[in-house]
């Protein structure tokens, strides 16, 4: 590795926790999720923060967990899908090393955040509806900030992150 880390960003779905998970294994490094630390700061899961707390709440945790491992080791750092909507968290991610940004076709993102009823963004009338709307905002942020982009629609989560690796020169 070559002492920056690997961040995965992208919209929820995509497969960012799986394939981090793989990333830390493949390469060694500690995995850092950024849901995870907020809920562990909270001591309860997103979808309950988003409920007691507010969205704007879970954004400033979800900022200050991005700055805590700004002067840390190489890692892989996977990140929650609404962190791109803020500026500030935009420099901290490419600070920190390669972007990566997972994608996946509609159909397949659908399909895999239906499987979840805890998805706190998603708690509308018209779920479908709703993440075509944070996927036309959030879309070109993620392709903004990213330095490479990786395709999750149709293949294991272990070939992303060969893919990964590969693109970014470590395998």
């Amino acid at each position: 590795m070559s002492g920056q880390s690997i961040v995965l960003i992208g919209f929820m779905g995509t497969g960012k926790s799986s394939t981090g998970r793989v990333l830390a294994r493949l390469t060694g490094l500690p995995r850092f999720d950024t849901d995870e630390m907020v809920s562990t700061r909270f001591g309860l899961p997103v979808s309950e923060i988003f409920a007691k707390f507010g969205e704007e709440k879970f954004r400033d945790a979800e900022t200050e967990a991005l700055a805590q491992l700004a002067d840390g080791a190489p890692a892989i750092v996977v990140t929650g899908g609404g962190i791109v909507l803020r500026g500030e968290n935009v420099k901290k991610l490419r600070a920190l090393g390669r972007v990566v940004c997972l994608e996946a076709d509609e159909e397949t993102l659908f399909r895999r955040i239906s499987r979840r009823a805890t998805r706190p963004l998603l708690q509308t009338e018209n779920p479908r509806a709703t993440m075509v709307e944070l996927l036309r905002v959030r879309e070109p942020l993620y392709r903004g900030v990213a330095d490479v982009r990786i395709d999750t629609s149709s293949v294991s989560h272990d070939e992303v992150a060969d893919a990964i690796l590969k693109s970014i020169g470590q395998l």
